[in-house]
């Protein structure tokens, strides 16, 4: 891993945020890396906290990833306490602020005149970690590059539907490894990956499943069956992303909750995936977002190499080979992120 140019890499999961300070010149295994828990977790235990004094919270600062801050909050707005947020904060709850409304959380342009504490929401505190390494005479880099979970803003529709379109136009459109990272011209109903880089100008964004796939190719087990053909799967702490692959090319896509998978039923929707004999409706009516595999795929025999990455891959612990890029699996969507900026500047030469 070479290349003219230093790299701050931000893998935002539901649990985690996973933290690779790429350097030019030094061997990968040596340079920092940290695994924090994620800003929704750590909204997600203040919120909590405020409810057990009796405090009311205000939400300012940018849209971000929900799951366990949302959980949070419900519980507080159970608790009889209030809830406020501003029109932008109010989207990291749901997209339509009327429903945010609904759940009894008041739209507001300030902070309330009473006992109210303010949270400042945003994926990535760039402030915070630098200080923090500061303390360790480590700087950050220029060039940041952030994944996150970003289901695109879906007013009126099934989010889960929506964000699966998007793949399908992905396959559509070649499913080009390449073409899942962005600079500048991120889809507008990305609103979450769009937040990120309105407060870090010039970040480099990716989906986090899509980033740990791209990672698990740098296991060199991965990488030998990359062109022949081999499935590659996250299994993350929401969400279950599995690829068909061959060469630079992504020929199917299948993703589901991972909260809704045992072993046994993920064994089943892997060997049926491989074989295309899964529908986009049977995912969507399972409660995922969907299946999907280009007309134009290879043989199903081209995936048989099942290779498995993801804080919950023990999930999958019988079904394949777990991929660990730099003997790190915690990092592989940093490790993702990295190779891609590599690849985008290479190809920008």
């Amino acid at each position: 891993m070479q290349e003219s140019v230093s790299i701050l890499a931000v893998d935002v999961g539901a649990g985690t945020q996973d933290i690779l300070l790429y350097e030019e010149g030094k061997p990968v295994e040596n340079c920092v890396k940290l695994v924090l828990p994620s800003q929704t977790k750590i909204f997600a235990g203040r919120i909590a906290r405020a409810s057990e004094r009796g405090e009311n919270v205000f939400l300012c600062g940018n849209l971000m990833g929900g799951g366990p801050l949302v959980r949070a909050l419900k519980k507080h707005l159970a608790a009889g306490l209030r809830a406020y947020a501003t029109p932008r904060a109010a989207k990291t709850i749901r997209d339509d602020l009327q429903e945010v409304e609904a759940l009894g959380v008041q739209i507001v342009e300030k902070h309330p005149e009473e006992n109210c504490i303010g949270l400042y929401l945003q994926d990535v505190d760039l402030d915070n970690l630098r200080q923090a390494l500061t303390l360790f005479d480590v700087e950050l880099p220029e060039t940041v590059a952030v994944a996150v979970q970003d289901h695109g803003e879906a007013i009126g529709k099934s989010n889960r539907k929506f964000r699966f379109e998007h793949w399908e136009r992905f396959l559509e459109q070649g499913g080009r490894l390449s073409d899942l990272i962005y600079c500048r011209e991120i889809p507008s109903y990305f609103t979450r990956m769009r937040a990120v880089q309105e407060m870090i100008p010039g970040a480099f964004l990716m989906d986090t499943g899509a980033a740990a796939i791209r990672g698990a190719l740098l296991d060199p087990a991965v990488a030998a069956r990359q062109k022949e053909g081999a499935v590659v799967m996250n299994v993350g702490n929401q969400h279950v992303l599995a690829a068909l692959l061959r060469g630079d090319r992504i020929w199917g896509i299948f993703e589901h909750h991972t909260g809704m998978m045992t072993p046994g039923k993920l064994r089943d929707y892997l060997a049926r995936f491989r074989r295309g004999e899964v529908t986009s409706e049977e995912v969507y009516a399972d409660g995922g977002h969907g299946c999907a595999r280009s007309p134009e795929a290879p043989d199903p025999g081209c995936f048989e190499f099942i290779a498995i990455t993801g804080p919950r891959r023990h999930l999958a612990k019988d079904l394949g080979y777990f991929a660990v890029p730099w003997g790190d699996m915690m990092l592989s969507g940093c490790f993702g992120l990295v190779a891609s900026v590599r690849e985008f500047y290479r190809a920008a030469s």
